[in-house]
Formats: C-alpha cells, sequence, structure tokens
C-alpha cells in the first residue's frame, strides 16, 4: 500500500475548521440531503460500480433481536440466527419483485423426540439434508446474575437451552418442520471467542467449522497438526496487564474437518486468535480471517487482522499477550494478507457468485467494526498465495455479521450483533458487463500441486514419508519447507532423526532439527546442539538466519539451555552479526544473546533503544491493506485508540528491546540503569492500546527486580512510577471515575439534573471533562484543544441541560456542517472518512485524527469519484457512561459553568 501525501496547515487549519464553510458548501453540491423517496438504509452504503442494494428486512424492528449466522436450505430458503435467540426462516422474493419483503417464520422444533429449542448460533450450515448450528452459549442457571449495565453488557454470556455445542438438525417425516436435533460434540466455551461457523468442504463429503481462543480443542481423532504444542517462547512474558485471554493457552483458535454424522475429529490448523469464519476458494483452499487485539496498538507484537492460507497442519502462532509468534518464525505461517484494524466476522468466496469474471477468483471478509466487506483478490504465488485489496462494499455505521451467496448468485448480507439495529441485505450485479453463476476454475499450478502431495503425508506414519519429503525441506518455497517438516513430524522418529543430526546441507538440516527438537526428546539434548553448531550459516540470507536463531531458541526451550561450552560456541558464531539494523534480525539475536550473556549485549542493546524507530509509524501507515487513519471516523467508539496512537506512535523496536533486557539478570552497570529507566519513563509519555501503559509498568516491574535492593526506590521513582495509577494501567493525570458507571439514557441523565447543582466538585468536574476525553477536542475557558470541536466555554448560557446531555449520549443525532465527516470514493476502489478542512483547485485536504488535527492528507481530485457526508459524529457515544450519578453532575456544572470555578455551583456552604 501506498501512503498518500502528508502535508501540514498550522495555522491555516485550525482557522478552516472554526469558518468551515468553505469545505462545507462545495461538499454539499456533491451530496445533497436525501431525496423524497430516499431509502437510508440503503443510501449509507457504498458499492463497487454495476451493483444495486435491496433492503430486505430489519429483524430488529420486527423485535427479532440482532441476526449473526445465515444460510440457505434445499429449497432457496435463508435460515438465520439472532444472536442471542431462536432461528428464523425467509422466503425471499426474486430479485426485480416489485415487493422484496420475505415471508417470515420462527422455526419451533420438537414433536416428543426433543421438546427444547435451539438458537444462539455464530454458524448455520445447511447440508445432508440437515441443518448444522453452531450454538454459542451458556446453559441457563437456575438463577442466572443480574446483567450489568454499559457496554459491559455486551460481552456478558448468552444462557439458552443448549450450551455450546455443534448440532445437527433433522426434518425425519418429511414435513417441513424440524422434528430431531443431535449434538454432535459439546464445546468448553463460549461468547465472542467461542465457537463460530461451519462450511462444507469442496468435495461435499465433510464439513469444517472453526472457533475462537477461548474455545478448549476437544478430544480429536487425529491431528494433522501434532500435538505437541506448547507456549515456545522465550521473550520475557507479560500477561495483558487488564486480564484478556490470561489464562488461554496454545493452540489457540482451531479449525476441524469432520464426517456429517460427526463421527470423526480430525484437526487440520491452529494458532489463531479469534477467525470467526473460513471459506474456500475455486481451487479447494481454505482460507480464515483472523483478529486483531486492539489493546495492544502500538506494541511490537501486535497483529493486525489477516488472511491466512489455511494449510493442512498449519499454525499461525497466536500465544497470550506479548508471547504471540513473529511471523518470520519457520514453526508458524505467514498470512496472505495484512487487512488492519477491525473486528473480522464474515469470510465468503465469490466462486458461486453470479458476478463479472473479475470477481470470481477473489474473497469478500466483513468488518464489523469500521463497516467494510474487504475485496480480497488472490494471486496464486508459489504454492500459496497473495493478494490485493479493494472495498467491496462499505457505510458508516455498517456492522457487518454474516453474509452467504445464494442460489439465485446474489451475495446477501446481514448486520446486528450486541443488540445493535439489525437488517438484512441483497447484493446484484446490474452492470454491463458479463455475469455468471459458473466459477472459473484455473489448474492447479505444480508448486502447489506439490505442497498437497507432501500434505498426503500428515495422516500418520507412512513408510514413503521420509524419503519422498527431506529434498523439500530445503525448497524455497516457504509453504513447501513447512509442509515437509510437519510430515516427518508425523513419522516414527527413530526413521529420521540420525538423518536429522547428520544432514550436510545447511538449510534442509536447520528445518530437519527443528522437528527433531519439537519431539522433545530430552536424550537428544547434545547431539542436537552439536548439529545446529555444525551448520554453516555464513551464506545464509536474512530469513535463512531467522530460521536458524529460531531453531536454536526452540532448542534452549524445550531442551534446556546449553552449557558453557556449546554457550561459548553460539556467542562465538552470533555475537559479531549484532546489532545488524535489521528490525527482525536484531529481535532474533536479542532472543539469544541476552539470555547467553553474551558480552556487551546490554550495551549494544540499550544503543538500538537509543536509535530513532521510523519503521513503526510505517507499520500503520503502509504495511497494511487499509491504513489506520483512515478507520478513525468510521466508527469513532473503536477509532479513539486508533487515534491516540497515531497522534504520539510507539518506538515499536525500542520496546520491544526494553522488554527483553528484563531478562538480563547481571551484567549491568549504574549508568546504564539510569538509561534503561529514563527511557521507561519517557516510553509513557506514548500512546497506544488500552494496555500499552499496563505493558509499560509490567516492563518496568521486571527490570526492577535486576537492580540492587538498595537502589530500587530510586529506580522505581526515575521509571515514572510517580506518574501511574495504583494498578500501573494509567497515567494518573486526572481522577478517573469511580463508578459505578451505567448505561446513560437521556430521560435517567436528565431527571438526576431536576434539582438545582450546588455545592459541586470543581476540581472533579475538570477531571471528568478529562476522563470524558471532551479535552482532547474541545475548549472551554482555558482548557481543552479547541479547533477538532467547537469551543464549549458559552455552552451553559447557550442549550439547555437536555440539549447538553443529548449531544453528549447520542452525539450523530445532530451534527454541525462544521463538524461533519466525509467519505471519499477513490477511483482504486478503497475510501477515505475524515474532515475536509480545505480543498483548492487539484487537491482535497482531509482531517481524519481529531487528536493530531494538524496531519492532514492531500487527496488528489482526479482521484475522488464522489464524495458525501458521514451520518455519524467523530465525537464518541457514551462518553459518560463510566462515571456515577455524583460525577455526571460535577461535569455538568463545570460544562455549564464555562470552566469558573467561581461559579455558584461550586460554592461551599458556610460553616456554621
Amino acid at each position: 500500500m501506498k501512503m498518500r501525501p502528508l502535508v501540514k496547515l498550522g495555522m491555516v487549519f485550525a482557522a478552516v475548521i472554526a469558518l468551515g464553510s468553505f469545505g462545507y458548501n462545495s461538499l454539499h453540491k456533491v451530496q445533497p440531503a436525501l431525496a423524497e423517496g430516499a431509502n437510508p438504509k440503503t443510501d449509507k452504503i457504498r458499492l463497487q460500480p454495476g451493483f444495486k442494494i435491496e433492503h430486505l428486512f430489519s429483524p430488529s424492528d420486527a423485535k427479532m433481536g440482532s441476526w449473526v449466522a445465515m444460510t440457505f436450505d434445499d429449497k432457496g430458503r435463508m435460515i438465520c440466527s439472532d444472536q442471542y435467540g431462536g432461528l428464523f426462516r425467509l422466503t425471499i422474493p426474486a430479485i426485480g419483485s416489485k415487493d422484496t419483503t420475505p415471508k417470515i417464520e420462527k422455526l419451533k422444533f420438537g414433536k416428543g423426540v426433543d421438546t427444547l429449542g435451539i438458537g444462539n448460533a455464530h454458524g448455520l450450515l445447511y447440508a445432508f439434508n440437515s441443518l448444522y448450528v453452531m450454538v454459542n452459549a451458556r446453559v441457563a442457571p437456575v438463577n442466572p446474575p443480574a446483567q450489568q449495565a454499559g457496554r459491559n453488557a455486551n460481552f456478558a454470556p448468552s444462557y439458552a437451552p443448549r450450551g455450546s455445542g455443534l448440532y445437527r438438525v433433522q426434518d425425519l417425516d418429511g414435513d417441513d418442520h424440524f422434528d430431531k436435533i443431535t449434538l454432535l460434540k459439546e464445546f468448553k466455551g463460549e461468547g465472542e471467542h467461542g465457537p463460530h461457523s461451519i462450511v462444507l468442504s469442496p468435495d461435499k463429503k465433510s464439513l469444517y467449522l472453526v472457533a475462537g481462543n477461548h474455545t478448549d480443542v476437544p478430544p480429536m481423532d487425529a491431528y494433522r497438526l501434532p500435538k505437541n504444542w506448547f507456549e515456545d517462547s522465550i521473550y520475557p512474558l507479560i500477561k495483558d496487564p487488564r486480564g484478556h485471554a490470561n489464562d488461554r493457552y496454545a493452540p489457540g483458535g482451531w479449525i476441524a474437518n469432520i464426517d456429517p454424522e460427526g463421527k470423526k475429529w480430525e484437526l487440520v490448523s491452529a494458532g489463531y486468535r479469534n477467525t470467526y469464519d473460513i471459506t474456500f476458494n475455486e481451487n479447494g483452499d481454505l482460507f480464515a480471517y483472523d483478529s486483531d487485539m486492539e489493546w495492544e496498538f502500538g506494541l511490537p507484537w501486535y497483529r493486525p487482522t489477516r488472511i491466512c492460507h489455511v494449510t493442512s497442519g498449519s499454525e499461525f502462532g497466536w500465544r497470550q499477550a506479548d508471547s504471540k509468534w513473529p511471523v518470520t518464525h519457520p514453526d508458524n505461517l505467514p498470512p496472505v494478507l495484512n487487512i488492519g484494524q477491525g473486528s473480522p466476522t464474515s469470510l465468503l468466496s465469490l466462486k458461486d457468485a453470479k458476478f463479472p469474471a473479475k470477481y470470481k477468483k477473489s474473497l469478500i471478509g466483513f468488518d464489523w467494526t469500521f463497516g467494510i466487506a474487504h475485496l480480497i483478490k488472490l494471486k496464486p504465488q508459489g504454492s500459496s498465495y497473495v493478494a490485493d485489496h479493494e472495498e467491496f462494499l462499505s457505510g458508516i455505521p455498517l456492522p457487518l455479521t454474516d453474509g452467504t451467496v445464494g442460489p439465485d448468485g446474489a451475495l446477501y448480507f446481514m448486520i446486528g450483533g450486541r443488540r445493535l439495529e439489525s437488517d438484512v441485505y441483497r447484493v446484484y450485479y446490474a452492470g454491463p458487463e458479463e455475469a455468471s453463476v459458473k466459477p472459473i476454475v484455473t489448474p492447479i499450478n505444480a508448486l502447489n500441486e506439490t505442497r498437497r502431495k507432501i500434505e498426503t503425508f500428515h495422516q500418520g506414519p507412512n513408510p514413503a514419508a521420509v524419503a519422498f519429503v527431506w529434498p523439500y525441506l530445503k525448497h524455497p518455497d516457504r509453504f513447501i519447507r513447512y509442509a515437509a517438516r510437519m510430515a516427518l513430524e508425523h513419522q516414527p522418529i527413530n526413521e529420521w532423526k540420525d538423518k536429522a543430526l547428520t544432514e550436510k546441507d545447511p538449510i534442509a538440516a536447520t528445518h530437519a532439527l527443528l522437528a527433531l527438537i519439537r519431539q522433545s526428546k530430552p536424550e537428544l539434548k547434545a547431539p542436537i546442539y552439536a548439529a545446529l553448531l555444525a551448520i554453516d550459516n555464513k551464506k545464509f540470507n536474512e530469513s535463512q538466519q531467522l530460521d536458524i536463531l529460531r531453531t536454536i531458541e526452540l532448542a534452549m526451550l524445550r531442551l534446556g539451555m546449553p552449557d558453557a561450552a556449546v554457550s561459548a560456541k553460539l556467542v562465538a558464531n552470533y555475537n559479531p552479526l549484532y546489532p545488524s539494523n535489521k528490525r527482525n534480525l536484531d529481535r532474533a539475536l536479542s532472543r539469544l544473546l541476552i539470555p547467553l550473556e553474551a558480552p556487551n549485549v546490554i550495551e549494544r542493546t540499550l544503543k538500538i533503544m537509543d536509535t530513532k524507530d521510523t519503521a513503526a509509524v510505517n507499520v500503520y501507515r503502509q504495511e497494511t491493506a487499509t491504513a489506520s487513519a483512515d478507520l478513525i471516523m468510521r466508527n469513532p467508539q473503536y477509532g479513539t485508540d486508533i487515534a491516540k496512537m497515531l497522534e504520539k506512535i510507539p518506538p515499536a523496536q525500542q520496546t520491544y528491546m526494553a522488554i527483553m533486557l528484563t531478562a538480563a539478570k547481571t551484567n549491568w552497570t549504574p549508568e546504564q540503569h539510569e538509561r534503561y529507566f529514563k527511557w521507561i519513563k519517557n516510553a509513557l509519555e506514548f500512546s497506544g492500546g488500552r494496555s500499552y501503559v499496563g505493558f509499560i509498568d509490567r516492563a518496568r516491574k521486571l527490570a526492577l527486580k535486576n537492580v540492587p535492593d538498595a537502589k530500587r526506590a530510586y529506580y522505581d521513582k526515575l521509571g515514572g512510577a510517580d506518574l501511574l495509577t495504583s494498578n500501573g494501567n494509567d497515567i494518573a493525570k486526572f481522577n478517573y471515575p469511580k463508578g459505578p458507571g451505567k448505561n446513560w439514557k437521556l430521560e435517567d441523565a436528565v431527571a438526576i439534573l431536576d434539582a438545582p447543582l450546588v455545592n459541586r466538585d470543581f476540581q472533579n468536574g475538570k477531571s471528568m471533562f478529562a476522563a470524558a476525553t471532551c479535552v482532547r477536542c474541545h475548549a472551554l475557558g482555558s482548557e481543552g484543544g479547541g479547533s477538532v470541536g467547537p469551543d464549549l466555554t458559552n455552552l451553559g448560557t447557550r442549550f439547555s441541560k437536555k440539549d447538553m446531555l443529548e449531544s453528549i449520549i447520542d452525539p450523530s443525532k445532530t451534527i454541525s456542517d462544521q463538524y461533519a465527516a466525509t467519505q471519499l470514493m477513490l477511483r482504486n476502489r478503497t475510501s477515505i472518512v475524515g474532515r475536509l478542512v480545505n480543498q483548492d483547485k487539484t487537491a482535497y485536504y482531509i482531517s481524519q485524527n481529531p487528536y493530531d488535527p494538524d496531519q492532514v492528507e492531500k487527496i488528489l481530485k482526479k482521484n475522488v469519484i464522489s464524495m458525501k457526508y458521514s451520518a455519524l459524529s467523530s465525537m464518541l457515544p457514551g462518553l459518560i457512561n463510566s462515571m456515577n450519578a455524583e460525577e455526571l453532575k460535577d461535569l455538568m456544572a463545570y460544562l455549564m459553568s464555562g470552566g469558573s470555578e467561581s461559579n455558584a455551583m461550586f460554592a461551599k456552604p458556610a460553616a456554621k
């Protein structure tokens, strides 16, 4: 992805925002208000040329819940599931019908065979004359706990008559009503990281299913990924400071293959965070759309959402918190495409869509958070794929949940989830190009075919395996090397261990020893280290150096640290390479040399921490399909963390080395400790995801264990202890709301302000103004930023309490044209969302980050197809939901006073 030019408009920018009219008037000509008869359900959605969209149904309007899963049955009817309720069947009128309203029935089950209902599905599939239902729920307790108010309610467990598991539902008597429900497998895990989707295999003989990383791998009958997984990270473990997934371990999210009756289960792949959906392309290759962890924005181990090619026995390296494997590790596989921040939901192939030929080899991935359906244009590369990216459709807001290609070749999709407003849509092609439902299948290339042949040896011992796969251990194609190593691991170790220990080719030896180490045989420790030292790495390129370093690291983890003689030889071999001034190689070398206490390694690592990290910016601006700044105003509630991070991006390489140095227990000088803890304090000034500060604090505390006892208090303070809250998760610049908060509704908030505001706490009101992030965008008296949002100093003299509260609680209800966001559709089939702050004859100037308004993108007019206002305010909803009633009163008094402490609302009662 190429970066668009960034310009600084400085004072001119502030003036343009304050005036606002120049950008508004020109935009108003491009995108007028909705015409009479326009449909707000569809007009907010942007499509590729030639496509039309129809709104079919609103489940939430009909009190049928918020729908998240769909499938079509053998009669062309759609079956859907409410995330927290039952199943529904829709008979949908054909494309072109005057009335597109579907006939809807709520499915009922049971005729004496089974009387319990079924629903709460994250995945549905109609196949083998059956409906397969992936229930994601807890069995309802006798006395369920009261539901919490606020955002946490969205994450509360879903209670249902049936718990999480894969169910097969059948109509045995042919009366078009399901009457038998069979539990094929119960799962331990539920919620948004629980069991998810089910898809039919390309040969239509079996099923594939996927589950998130909070779902335990159930007992399997076979394992294409051998069941010898561990955390396998030498990097100092810091668990998520806020507790997320701290009890989850390898192998993370997983994919399995089963027969129609659910009698044989085979683990196919693992190492995902939380993949919701999987799909096969026209050549029968499987793909997954894996999620990110947005709390880790700005940290060196953060992984964006990504498309993965799911090959036999593949591992994608998810581990908790900072233990996630780098993509460079040879014992896991790289993604096909890094998408960027978001919340993946559905992934589907367009092979059966009645679309033009150019779409048929593509996938569509749904992002719930930012409302984008990503068009993933696959291109074979070696035995796998690479991909280009476009937006197929997008909307603001558009919380996409599930989609599928219908029997008519149209794309059907739904929005909703987490009890949000839910809608069902149909998209079909009506343009000038020829469209066909016939898949376009090209011959599988030779390398893809080779990989598949190797993968046939992933099914257990085979006398022909070792001889066949051995030459492929040094193949230049990474997926082929991986498949060959995995095939070795499926063979009895005595058939190939001697060959691995004596292999002369350095590349083949590296991967053979990696396989041998993964078998964890303690008696092989000495010969394995000897074989590793015998590998001549002098002619290795960077990728090959990373492979051998990872193999040594894995030996240290699984077999134990080497003895003094071997350690000395390893240090002599790799010490001269450090630092290399290459990001990944220096990280790998630090993981080897710091635990081995290489001479002068602390000083050399500190010098890396002193080096300016320019690559960190590129990770968020250049190395993903969607630039981070493009997402902020698509969903301000989730975009705020991105906005804060882009305002001051942490130096990822420095951060990585700072945490790695916590493993250096000895050989520090006082001067080095001074430099280290000063760096830690400076690191607290950067912005990242919600867990960023907590991770830096935990690194600080690990490092304090390595200082003399007499100096611990000194270094504690030097490292910024006074800047932090008591739990170390936040900067203590102001008082945070004590709560308990609630999901404030307008009528509730107005009610507590009926009485006059007296004896309020000015400083607490000021803190609430900062805690709600108002200070970042608004001026109020002498506080705040001012230019991004309107000045609030005179707010109390111009608006009622109710008006003020309504603007806070529902900021998108009324948006001033001076502060509205704009969506620009570009000729490269992507879109930009931000505030139009200026334009000239050739370009528009767009600000995308309300926390860094001077960062402005120049978009050439010749590249813009269309422009329209966004219906979503750049101000976050629910900013007051963490506050209790007294804290809300203090905030309102602060706003109404214009930030003046002398206002009578803050007067203290006279002493008696």
